[in-house]
């Protein structure tokens, strides 16, 4: 497959993008340095070489039929379905095809059909009814209305819908110098500050097999929203992988230690019930609708006694780190510091699109060993793995997990090899625990430390973001006035604000002269 007027370093980057790949990833995939990839991202109108653009037409040809249709919309601005005239009968037709050849989709299909006891196959004709009549560019306007919504209005809006409680549970609040923040965290005062390190004595959250499945019904309007959820995702080019995910049972968290239970779901499960709060929420919020019009918060997490019911409902979550490490001085920058790396969440994640979080951020669920990757520290170091370090073949959004042992140390990229090559250079620990409002999920927020400053000098410059980010940002842990910046961007997500104050307020404490923020206090709300 050729494209008429040949590639551009833009379309190659539009291709990255469709195939939801690295620069390494991609480079790798081609054949290629990653340097080049990276020159088509500076010089978009550059032109590949020859033997470039044939390799570019081959990979676009191998494409599945979703990877081309995000490069399409990609080079064209706009949605191939908006662009093309087509019948709504061949539109339901396209549909149809689309539904039966995504296995993920399939499962998600099967498990409405089961739960809100309809006929085999009822779903999906449901799906492909409503993909043949959904306007792309509504979705993007939408989500530019979304994306209005701050998180201080957020906040509120769950503190008036949820009201307060008098027996130590609250919302996380904070003042970080002359910035208040309010979030939608649920926590209490033991469930803070817990300096937990991410070993096996003091990281024990326990799997339990025989969990039993959620007890959760599915009426006809909850029915509606979950095939909307999924025709949504479709056409927008959403994926997921209908994977193991832990689900929290029970709680018992103290100083320097996490402890409780977790069963297992499925993600489709998630993100056809607990995940549409979000959205529900926010579309209320950006479009002016009652507060009170809230139908599936109503019914799945309707009271602060369903939030802390976590093993009644389906509890979900996971875990996201503020990362510093170490750099020495410099004569142009100024005195040794910590770099601090946030990113803004890119449109095609599932939950927290378009808000700054600090990086990584993912669900808590296995890869291969279930009864090991129940420990939060786990799902941290395969993020890392993921999110900064390249390792594609551990993103389970890409293909199935094949590998007996995807972090054996044979297989890790060579920056995690060389942080966990000696005891001491990696420092990672869990700053807090809470259930976020706005979803029901539970969120471990850690603080990653790397006190060696030869690894900033060694690996800085291949830490890159996956397709989950749409940018990257640092910031120094020297800096006061524009980290206090950071911390009253309305551009947060909760969990996100959450985890940077409370790794910046664990950083203060250990980080010595490199450090120079305002000293955080939080309060329980």
């Amino acid at each position: 497959m050729t494209l008429p007027n040949g590639w551009t370093g833009a379309d190659a980057c539009a291709l990255q993008d469709a195939l939801r790949l690295s620069q390494e990833g991609f480079a790798d995939l081609l054949g290629v340095h990653w340097r080049t990839v990276g020159n088509w991202h500076k010089k978009p109108s550059s032109r590949p070489k020859p033997e470039l653009q044939q390799a570019l037409d081959t990979t676009l040809d191998r494409a599945s039929d979703d990877v081309k249709a995000r490069f399409a919309e990609a080079r064209a601005g706009v949605s191939v379905a908006a662009t093309t005239p087509v019948t709504t009968a061949s539109a339901a037709a396209d549909a149809e095809q689309r539904l039966a050849a995504d296995p993920n989709i399939v499962a998600a299909l099967d498990w409405l059909d089961g739960r809100a006891a309809r006929e085999p196959g009822a779903a999906r004709r449901a799906v492909a009814s409503r993909l043949a009549k959904i306007d792309v560019n509504a979705l993007r306007d939408r989500g530019s209305r979304r994306g209005r919504v701050d998180q201080s209005t957020v906040a509120q809006a769950l503190a008036s819908y949820y009201g307060r409680r008098s027996d130590g549970y609250g919302r996380y609040a904070a003042r970080f110098g002359d910035v208040e923040a309010d979030t939608t965290i649920f926590t209490r005062a033991d469930w803070l500050d817990l300096a937990c390190p991410m070993v096996a004595t003091h990281d024990r959250l326990a799997l339990e097999r025989a969990a039993g499945d959620v007890p959760l019904a599915m009426d006809e309007e909850a029915f509606d929203q979950a095939v909307q959820r999924l025709a949504e995702s479709l056409s927008l080019g959403i994926r997921f992988m209908n994977m193991p995910l832990y689900r929290l049972l029970s709680v018992d968290m103290g100083p320097q230690s996490i402890g409780g239970s977790v069963g297992l779901t499925s993600f489709v499960e998630y993100i056809v019930t607990m995940d549409l709060l979000e959205g529900e929420l926010v579309d209320a919020l950006s479009t002016g609708t009652p507060a009170g019009a809230l139908p599936l918060r109503d019914r799945y997490l309707p009271d602060l006694d369903s939030v802390l019911d976590v093993g009644g409902r389906l509890t979900a979550g996971g875990t996201l780190a503020l990362c510093a490490f170490a750099r020495p001085a410099d004569p142009f920058r100024g005195p040794a510091d910590y770099v601090l790396l946030v990113q803004e969440r890119s449109g095609h994640v599932i939950n927290a699109a378009r808000r700054l979080a600090v990086i990584p951020k993912g669900f808590h669920q296995p890869l291969t060993d279930f009864r090991a990757d129940a420990q939060v520290g786990a799902t941290m170091r395969r993020e890392m793995e993921e999110e900064l370090f390249g390792r594609h073949d551990i993103d389970n959004t890409v293909g199935d997990q094949r590998s007996a042992d995807p972090m054996h140390p044979s297989r890790l990229s060579e920056p995690m090899r060389w942080l966990l090559g000696e005891p001491g250079r990696l420092r990672m620990e869990s700053t807090g625990f809470g259930l976020n409002l706005v979803s029901g999920n539970f969120e471990f927020p850690l603080l990653i430390v790397v006190d060696d400053e030869e690894f900033w000098q060694r690996y800085g410059g291949q830490i890159e973001a996956n397709w989950e980010t749409a940018n990257l940002r640092q910031y120094s842990s020297a800096d006061a006035e524009l980290v206090e910046e950071l911390a009253a961007d309305e551009a947060w997500s909760n969990e996100g604000l959450f985890a940077l104050l409370q790794g910046l307020r664990r950083l203060k404490e250990i980080g010595g002269s490199r450090v120079n923020v305002p000293t955080i206090e939080w309060e329980i709300r």
